[in-house]
């Protein structure tokens, strides 16, 4: 099949190479075995040294090669790379399919409740910028890009219309 990096969100590295049938391969040049079958779509019964492990894939985004999967209960966020990954890594090109955001636009109406950024700040994908009040839910309000914040275009307790500009990215 050919190996692949699995990074976890602890950033922990594994370099796994599973052979054609998916039930033996190797983690970081350690061979391994395992039983799997899946129960019902998306959540598999895994036995690995005598033990039985319970596991769910909860979220995949192609694009990206990530997974979220829980196994026995505990959630990992993990990604997946391969030699065609590292190839673009190491030549600089691998985030050329990253979209350049100018701006982050509110998605629906309501009251900003908080605002946990600020202007120069710099951001991470991911990292929570502001708090946004609708149907009497708080709904927090997560960066899509990376990036520094060039301005913060409303106020705190200010009512914002869908699609709105909340703030520029510089």
């Amino acid at each position: 099949m050919g190996a692949i990096k699995i990074i976890t969100e602890s950033k922990k590295s594994y370099q796994v190479d599973l052979a054609k049938n998916l039930t033996e391969g190797t983690i970081n040049d350690q061979d391994f075995n395992w039983d799997v079958i899946e129960v019902k779509n998306n959540s598999f019964s895994v036995i690995k040294d005598h033990q039985s492990y319970n596991v769910e894939v909860l979220n995949v985004i192609p694009a990206e090669k990530s997974f979220l999967i829980k196994v026995n209960g505990l959630k990992y966020q993990m990604q997946a790379k391969d030699k065609y990954d590292e190839l673009l890594h190491s030549l600089g090109m691998d985030n050329l399919a990253t979209k350049k955001v100018s701006d982050l636009k509110a998605p629906m109406p309501g009251l900003v409740f908080d605002i946990i950024a600020s202007e120069g700040q710099e951001v991470k994908k991911g990292d929570a910028l502001l708090i946004l009040e609708a149907m009497k839910m708080e709904n927090m309000i997560k960066s899509p890009t990376d990036g520094v914040i060039k301005s913060i275009e409303v106020e705190k307790g200010v009512a914002v219309e869908k699609n709105q500009v909340l703030l520029n990215f510089a």
